[in-house]
């Protein structure tokens, strides 16, 4: 993983006003008057022309109406979100835009009228497509974002976030990106060619997000998230073609570790072996595996179709941090809020530390076609049987130790011997080095995307900033998906 940048200081905006004043008042001319002996005639004074008011046309204001044309109104995506209110659409026509959209006011809906024809293209120049910066319930719908150096669409340090109908392709970074923010919902989306995740969800607990809907190919991760967790759902997705599919894991590179708490659940998760892709340290580290908990904590896995990896399909194993900025949290601080343990003191130990994972549960998944095993739980420095990691119910073929839903069965105490069949995790890191090396994401070859569809009645939904929030979720109604090798 990168190392993540902290929120910095958010500028406030400031408006000028403006005043004007009118001019004063002539006083009346005085007139001498003479009193003659003579009776004289005198003409009568003649009237005043009554004042002539200034009047001035005010070009009508295109955001009054709440909707803000770009651009028919507005020239630049950028114009528009800086005339933008709370509650404002922002509704872009079909073109391409070449822009890095920054946004700081809360409350607004930024949506393409084509999801395929409103395109967002930095030019592998410009680092942002859209960044959401500490503004509150900001939605961005049905548009593309490509070839940015660090992330199509980011929300840094918001609470209340949605990405729909988002389409993202080639980017240094990440395609859809939620860090150190909370209340979101990431739906109806695809990504592609990013080096680190198509999706990633990081430094939040509780998040409070769901991602649903979503195919997320060809990148070096899935979907990562790190230190994420606490109400955090992955339903309903497909991941596939990644040097590895799903990655959730612990690191004290960003705040709020340990990972904890995502569900996972009524995925599809296949062929994740792919080695042209470019990809960070991590993915060319993990590659080849399906579902993989990588130091995580109580994770619940369940009900996904996971196939053809070459490695595990549903794994839970150590991470080596290299160089941690601190040590690892005591069990008691497993329950610790972000917001609270953000302030706690740290410690940085003397060297590398190794994060295990902890009771998580795997059941009712189907796995097959595993190169290592089918499920697979390991660590190196502890009794791998006393983490707490459970599995019952799955469809299985392999697994490392052997007899893996039999030893460690959910709700009853590890028995067996671990030993047998034990997965080598060590040779991960000595294998490294001969995995295919990452690809240039500027030059990435990447299939062709397929046309993506587009946000119902895109022109006329009015915009609701209440809707970019986490949804209420039914995880009993979620059910295996179907198998794509059946089409």
């Amino acid at each position: 993983m990168t190392t993540r940048h902290r929120l910095a200081a958010l500028a406030a905006l400031s408006m000028m006003a403006a005043s004007c004043g009118g001019a004063a008042n002539e006083p009346a001319a005085q007139a001498d008057t003479t009193v003659a002996e003579a009776t004289t005639t005198q003409a009568p004074a003649p009237a005043e022309e009554p004042a002539q008011e200034s009047t001035t046309t005010q070009a009508p204001d295109p955001a009054a109406d709440g909707i803000l044309e770009v651009p028919g109104e507005y020239s630049t995506i950028q114009d528009a979100v800086d005339a933008s209110s709370s509650g404002d659409l922002i509704l872009i026509a079909p073109g391409v835009y070449n822009e890095a959209v920054d946004v700081e006011t809360d409350g607004i809906t930024i949506r393409g009228l084509s999801r395929n024809e409103v395109i967002l293209d930095g030019g592998t120049t410009l680092d942002n497509g859209i960044r959401v910066l500490g503004a509150s319930n900001v939605a961005v719908e049905n548009l593309t974002a490509i070839n940015y150096t660090n992330n199509s669409v980011f929300w840094i340090g918001s609470t209340g976030y949605r990405a729909s109908y988002i389409t993202t392709q080639r980017t240094g970074d990440y395609g859809i990106y939620a860090f150190d923010s909370v209340d979101g919902l990431i739906e109806h989306s695809y990504t592609q060619g990013s080096k680190d995740a198509g999706i990633y969800i990081g430094q939040c607990y509780p998040c409070n997000a769901v991602v649903d809907d979503v195919i997320s190919e060809h990148n070096g991760l899935g979907y990562s998230g790190t230190n994420s967790g606490g109400e955090l759902y992955i339903v309903n997705s497909v991941f596939r073609n990644n040097r590895v599919g799903i990655v959730p894991n612990s690191g004290s590179y960003e705040l709020c570790y340990p990972q904890r708490e995502t569900t996972i659940v009524g995925n599809v998760v296949h062929d994740n072996n792919q080695d042209d892709t470019p990809a960070i340290d991590v993915a060319l580290l993990a590659m080849g595996n399906g579902i993989l908990v990588a130091g995580g904590i109580g994770n619940v896995i369940e009900r996904n179709l996971v196939f053809n990896h070459a490695r595990t399909g549903i794994g839970a194993v150590p991470f080596l941090e290299d160089t941690p900025n601190d040590d690892i949290p005591t069990r008691e601080e497993w329950g610790v809020d972000c917001a609270t343990a953000r302030n706690a003191e740290i410690t940085i130990p003397d060297g590398a530390i190794l994060w295990d994972s902890f009771d998580n549960t795997v059941r009712d998944n189907v796995v097959s076609d595993s190169g290592a095993a089918d499920l697979a739980v390991a660590s190196v420095l502890t009794d791998t049987s006393t983490l707490g990691n459970c599995f019952a119910g799955n469809t299985f073929t392999t697994s490392a130790p052997s007899d893996l839903q039999s030893k460690a069965p959910c709700g009853a105490t590890a028995t067996g011997d671990w030993a047998a069949g034990a997965l080598n995790v060590i040779a991960w890191l000595e294998e490294q080095a001969s995995m295919p090396p990452s690809v240039d994401w500027k030059t990435a070859v990447l299939p062709d995307i397929e046309p993506q569809p587009d946000m119902p009645n895109a022109a006329t939904t009015p915009a609701d900033p209440s809707t970019a929030v986490m949804p209420a979720i039914d995880i009993a109604s979620v059910s295996m998906p179907a198998d794509p090798r059946n089409n």
